[in-house]
Protein backbone atom coordinates (compact mmCIF):
# COMPACT_ATOMS: atom_id res chain seq x y z
CA UNK A 1 0.00 0.00 0.00
CA UNK A 2 3.00 2.01 0.72
CA UNK A 3 4.33 2.55 -3.11
CA UNK A 4 3.05 5.20 -4.81
CA UNK A 5 3.84 4.20 -8.45
CA UNK A 6 0.19 4.17 -9.26
CA UNK A 7 -0.12 7.24 -8.32
CA UNK A 8 1.91 9.11 -10.80
CA UNK A 9 0.18 7.67 -13.50
CA UNK A 10 -3.05 9.49 -12.75
CA UNK A 11 -1.65 12.59 -14.66
CA UNK A 12 1.64 13.97 -16.27
CA UNK A 13 1.33 17.02 -13.58
CA UNK A 14 0.27 16.99 -9.86
CA UNK A 15 -0.89 20.47 -9.16
CA UNK A 16 1.09 21.42 -6.46
CA UNK A 17 -1.82 23.62 -4.32
CA UNK A 18 -1.55 25.94 -1.40
CA UNK A 19 -4.71 27.29 -0.37
CA UNK A 20 -4.83 30.21 1.91
CA UNK A 21 -8.86 30.21 2.23
CA UNK A 22 -10.58 27.06 2.69
CA UNK A 23 -13.68 28.73 0.94
CA UNK A 24 -11.83 28.74 -2.18
CA UNK A 25 -10.71 24.57 -1.70
CA UNK A 26 -13.85 23.33 -2.92
CA UNK A 27 -13.70 25.14 -5.97
CA UNK A 28 -10.10 24.27 -6.67
CA UNK A 29 -10.45 20.69 -6.55
CA UNK A 30 -13.22 21.40 -9.71
CA UNK A 31 -11.60 23.44 -10.87
CA UNK A 32 -8.51 21.21 -11.71
CA UNK A 33 -11.29 18.19 -12.47
CA UNK A 34 -13.05 19.83 -14.68
CA UNK A 35 -9.49 20.53 -16.95
CA UNK A 36 -8.96 16.83 -16.98
CA UNK A 37 -6.42 16.83 -13.71
CA UNK A 38 -7.90 14.65 -11.16
CA UNK A 39 -4.94 14.56 -8.74
CA UNK A 40 -4.08 17.53 -5.68
CA UNK A 41 -1.17 17.40 -3.79
CA UNK A 42 -2.48 20.33 -1.07
CA UNK A 43 0.60 21.62 0.96
CA UNK A 44 0.11 21.54 4.50
CA UNK A 45 1.76 25.15 4.66
CA UNK A 46 -0.85 26.70 6.15
CA UNK A 47 -3.28 26.71 9.23
CA UNK A 48 -6.10 26.00 7.43
CA UNK A 49 -4.43 23.00 5.36
CA UNK A 50 -6.50 20.19 7.30
CA UNK A 51 -9.63 21.96 7.01
CA UNK A 52 -9.43 22.76 3.06
CA UNK A 53 -8.40 18.34 3.37
CA UNK A 54 -11.57 18.24 4.76
CA UNK A 55 -13.69 19.71 2.52
CA UNK A 56 -12.00 18.01 -0.62
CA UNK A 57 -12.98 14.87 0.41
CA UNK A 58 -16.10 15.45 1.19
CA UNK A 59 -17.39 17.27 -1.38
CA UNK A 60 -15.08 16.48 -4.96
CA UNK A 61 -14.74 12.40 -4.21
CA UNK A 62 -13.56 12.38 -8.27
CA UNK A 63 -10.25 13.74 -7.04
CA UNK A 64 -7.54 11.69 -6.06
CA UNK A 65 -6.39 13.90 -2.45
CA UNK A 66 -2.88 14.02 -1.16
CA UNK A 67 -1.56 15.82 0.97
CA UNK A 68 2.26 18.04 0.57
CA UNK A 69 4.78 19.42 2.67
CA UNK A 70 4.87 16.58 5.26
CA UNK A 71 7.62 17.53 7.70
CA UNK A 72 6.56 15.19 11.04
CA UNK A 73 4.94 12.30 11.97
CA UNK A 74 1.95 13.53 13.45
CA UNK A 75 1.04 16.10 10.13
CA UNK A 76 1.17 12.44 8.89
CA UNK A 77 -1.44 11.64 10.81
CA UNK A 78 -3.66 14.52 10.84
CA UNK A 79 -3.75 14.75 6.77
CA UNK A 80 -4.72 10.90 6.94
CA UNK A 81 -7.32 11.61 9.34
CA UNK A 82 -8.70 14.60 7.43
CA UNK A 83 -8.72 12.64 4.31
CA UNK A 84 -5.49 12.62 2.71
CA UNK A 85 -5.35 9.20 -0.06
CA UNK A 86 -1.62 9.99 -0.27
CA UNK A 87 1.24 11.46 1.49
CA UNK A 88 3.80 13.51 -0.33
CA UNK A 89 7.09 14.86 1.58
CA UNK A 90 9.56 17.24 0.38
CA UNK A 91 12.06 15.07 2.02
CA UNK A 92 12.88 12.16 4.41
CA UNK A 93 14.13 11.02 8.06
CA UNK A 94 14.22 8.00 8.78
CA UNK A 95 11.75 8.78 11.69
CA UNK A 96 9.23 10.46 9.28
CA UNK A 97 9.56 7.63 6.88
CA UNK A 98 9.66 4.93 9.22
CA UNK A 99 6.53 6.46 10.30
CA UNK A 100 4.45 7.13 7.24
CA UNK A 101 4.82 3.16 6.02
CA UNK A 102 2.97 2.59 9.19
CA UNK A 103 -0.13 4.36 7.80
CA UNK A 104 -2.22 2.70 5.33
CA UNK A 105 -1.82 5.08 2.12
CA UNK A 106 1.04 5.30 -0.29
CA UNK A 107 3.80 7.48 0.44
CA UNK A 108 5.85 9.95 -1.88
CA UNK A 109 8.98 10.30 -0.03
CA UNK A 110 11.08 13.71 -1.39
CA UNK A 111 14.78 12.75 -2.19
CA UNK A 112 17.33 14.96 -3.81
CA UNK A 113 20.47 12.66 -4.00
CA UNK A 114 21.39 9.06 -5.03
CA UNK A 115 22.20 8.12 -1.57
CA UNK A 116 18.68 9.44 0.31
CA UNK A 117 16.99 7.56 -3.37
CA UNK A 118 18.83 4.09 -2.19
CA UNK A 119 17.72 4.73 1.36
CA UNK A 120 14.04 4.76 0.36
CA UNK A 121 14.67 1.97 -1.81
CA UNK A 122 15.70 -0.23 0.77
CA UNK A 123 12.25 0.46 2.95
CA UNK A 124 10.61 -0.83 -0.68
CA UNK A 125 9.40 2.11 -2.22
CA UNK A 126 10.04 2.81 -5.86
CA UNK A 127 8.44 5.49 -6.86
CA UNK A 128 9.79 9.25 -5.20
CA UNK A 129 9.23 12.91 -5.62
CA UNK A 130 12.71 14.64 -6.68
CA UNK A 131 13.19 17.84 -5.05
CA UNK A 132 14.13 20.50 -5.43
CA UNK A 133 14.39 19.63 -9.26
CA UNK A 134 15.32 22.48 -10.98
CA UNK A 135 17.99 23.83 -8.28
CA UNK A 136 19.38 20.04 -7.55
CA UNK A 137 20.52 19.55 -11.06
CA UNK A 138 17.36 19.36 -13.18
CA UNK A 139 16.54 16.64 -15.81
CA UNK A 140 20.33 16.06 -16.90
CA UNK A 141 20.51 14.77 -13.15
CA UNK A 142 17.59 12.59 -12.94
CA UNK A 143 18.54 11.06 -16.07
CA UNK A 144 22.00 10.27 -14.71
CA UNK A 145 19.77 8.80 -11.59
CA UNK A 146 18.34 6.51 -14.01
CA UNK A 147 21.53 4.45 -15.46
CA UNK A 148 22.40 2.55 -12.25
CA UNK A 149 18.97 2.86 -10.56
CA UNK A 150 16.91 2.69 -14.15
CA UNK A 151 13.49 0.76 -12.29
CA UNK A 152 12.81 4.16 -9.37
CA UNK A 153 9.82 6.45 -11.02
CA UNK A 154 10.18 9.92 -10.28
CA UNK A 155 7.52 12.45 -9.65
CA UNK A 156 10.31 15.94 -10.09
CA UNK A 157 8.93 18.87 -8.35
CA UNK A 158 10.23 22.52 -8.06
CA UNK A 159 11.27 24.93 -10.31
CA UNK A 160 9.75 23.07 -12.89
CA UNK A 161 7.21 25.11 -15.77
CA UNK A 162 5.07 24.62 -18.91
CA UNK A 163 8.15 24.80 -20.91
CA UNK A 164 10.36 22.67 -19.03
CA UNK A 165 7.70 20.12 -17.98
CA UNK A 166 8.07 17.98 -21.46
CA UNK A 167 12.04 18.09 -20.92
CA UNK A 168 11.46 15.82 -17.59
CA UNK A 169 8.26 14.02 -19.29
CA UNK A 170 10.46 12.68 -21.95
CA UNK A 171 12.84 10.46 -18.95
CA UNK A 172 12.08 6.72 -19.13
CA UNK A 173 12.45 7.19 -15.09
CA UNK A 174 10.07 10.15 -14.97
CA UNK A 175 6.07 9.28 -14.59
CA UNK A 176 4.87 12.83 -13.85
CA UNK A 177 6.11 16.30 -12.75
CA UNK A 178 4.80 18.23 -9.64
CA UNK A 179 3.85 21.55 -10.74
CA UNK A 180 2.03 25.46 -8.52
CA UNK A 181 1.76 26.89 -12.12
CA UNK A 182 -1.55 25.39 -12.53
CA UNK A 183 -3.20 27.10 -9.62
CA UNK A 184 -1.85 30.58 -9.53
CA UNK A 185 -2.67 32.54 -6.15
CA UNK A 186 -4.16 35.46 -7.89
CA UNK A 187 -6.75 33.11 -10.36
CA UNK A 188 -7.35 31.56 -6.56
CA UNK A 189 -8.03 34.82 -4.86
CA UNK A 190 -9.97 36.44 -7.82
CA UNK A 191 -12.37 33.33 -8.25
CA UNK A 192 -10.72 32.80 -11.83
CA UNK A 193 -11.67 28.99 -12.01
CA UNK A 194 -12.03 29.33 -15.85
CA UNK A 195 -8.35 29.64 -16.07
CA UNK A 196 -7.49 27.06 -13.66
CA UNK A 197 -9.05 24.69 -15.51
CA UNK A 198 -7.57 25.70 -18.81
CA UNK A 199 -4.39 25.46 -17.45
CA UNK A 200 -5.94 21.89 -16.06
CA UNK A 201 -6.53 21.31 -19.77
CA UNK A 202 -3.02 22.41 -20.75
CA UNK A 203 -1.60 20.08 -18.02
CA UNK A 204 -3.23 16.91 -18.92
CA UNK A 205 -2.55 17.67 -22.76
CA UNK A 206 1.14 17.34 -21.71
CA UNK A 207 0.42 13.48 -21.67
CA UNK A 208 -0.59 12.88 -25.11
CA UNK A 209 1.37 12.06 -27.40
CA UNK A 210 1.49 13.85 -30.50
Amino acid sequence: MADATHILRVSPVIPVVTIDDPRHAVRVARALADGGVRIIELTLRTDSALESLKLIAGEVPEILLGAGTVLAPGQADAAVDAGAQFLVSPGVTPALLGHMLTLEVPILPGVATVGEVMAVLEQGLQAMKFFPAGPAGGPAYVAAIGAPIPHVQFCPTGGISPASAPDYLRLPNVSCVGGSWLTPRNAIENGDWKLITGLAQQAAALGVSP
